[in-house]
């Protein structure tokens, strides 16, 4: 099933309330991944609490597979939602947990069973009927409110920061996890985070929003490297913005440095994206750009350098594991490749 927002806004309180969803257009594909990102308070969890039926909409409306839902309640839309907290029964074996939606809904005890067996198996949690949640890690806890959302066989998932709660080499399995499951049993899913590389990871597309409002929405590539505004620029990827001129050959230039931007940019101010990895270290030469080494952190796989330039402060990530750098010393900075983009100076988010 698909999911289609039409102008929809929300506030909390009476009409003297700020709004914090501002007149929205969105769409979900049926049986595609898309990703709600932003910084906190940006309106991403509010709307997908509106897919879920959990709130409602102050005007606009909402469908699911074309039909309007607006005023229905979650109960009545075949919608399952997984909550930051995992929100398990502690008291409740895990298999009653899985269980537990399809208890109250009426299924007889054998079917049950079966169901919620068949469906800890697909999360790899076959033997674990009897533990308690407090007897499980935080993966397995999480696996075991997956798997009470799918039991439920719904045409639509809904995760809300699933994976914040687990440690760095657990949220790259599980978010593995979660996409495996999405595409093999081709659910349709809206997953909400303010993380850019699990949404870059996961989704189809993904949709940023800013102050209630989305700033772009499109694929991963697309809004990595052609972002519309200078607040996706700088959200995506820890790229750092700075002031260049375009000029009537095609050509950006940022200090002694002259780039070429992917699409073609209208000559003038224009604001360039450039990320950590878009920067090649090496020793001071013409053409390159100056830079003083602040400070520098090695990470085992790459190396961190604050450098100060002429443009400003520029944070670099250095592949170059082998290389002792020393604090105060001067390098040039060239383009490595890719990771830079260039957006219209002044570009953002519009009320639709």
């Amino acid at each position: 099933m698909s999911i289609e927002f039409r102008k929809v806004t929300k506030r909390y309180g009476d009409v003297r309330s700020p709004l914090v969803v501002r007149g929205i257009d969105l769409t979900v594909p049926k049986g595609t991944l898309t990703t709600i990102l932003g910084p906190s308070g940006c309106g991403k969890t509010t709307t997908l609490r509106m897919i879920a039926g959990l709130d409602a909409p102050s005007s606009g409306q909402v469908l699911i597979d074309g039909a309007d839902v607006t005023l229905l309640g979650p109960a009545e839309r075949n919608v399952s939602m997984m909550f930051q907290s995992y929100a398990l029964f502690p008291h409740m074996s895990v298999i009653e947990n899985v269980g537990y939606g399809l208890t109250v809904t009426g299924v007889g005890k054998a079917s049950t069973l079966q169901r919620a067996r068949a469906t800890m198996e697909s999360v790899g949690l076959a033997g674990f009927d009897e533990r308690l949640p407090s007897e499980l890690s935080g993966g397995q806890q999480q696996r075991v409110a997956v798997a009470r959302s799918l039991v439920l066989e719904p045409s639509v998932m809904l995760f809300d920061e699933p994976l914040s709660n687990l440690d760095a080499r657990l949220r790259r399995s599980m978010r593995e996890e979660i996409r495996t499951l999405q595409q093999r049993l081709k659910l349709t899913v809206a997953y909400v985070t303010h993380d850019q590389s699990e949404a870059l990871a996961v989704s189809d597309q993904i949709i940023v929003m800013d102050a209630g409002l989305i700033a772009q929405a499109g694929t991963p590539r697309q809004l990595y490297e052609q972002p519309g505004s200078e607040f996706v620029a700088g959200f995506m990827g820890e790229a750092l913005l700075f002031s260049a001129t375009a000029h009537s050959d095609g050509s950006v230039r940022l200090g002694p440095l002259s780039l070429r931007p992917r699409r073609a940019v209208a000559p003038g101010p224009v604001k360039v994206a450039v990320r950590p990895e878009a920067w090649a270290v090496g020793e001071a030469r013409p053409g390159a750009l100056a830079a003083g080494l602040l400070k520098t952190a090695c990470l085992g796989s790459h190396q961190e350098l604050t450098l100060s330039t002429e443009p400003g402060e520029i944070f670099v990530v250095s592949p170059d594991v082998g290389r002792t750098w020393r604090t105060g010393e001067t390098l040039g900075l060239t383009q490595a490749g890719g990771g830079v983009s260039v957006v219209a100076a002044g570009a953002g988010p519009k009320s639709q």
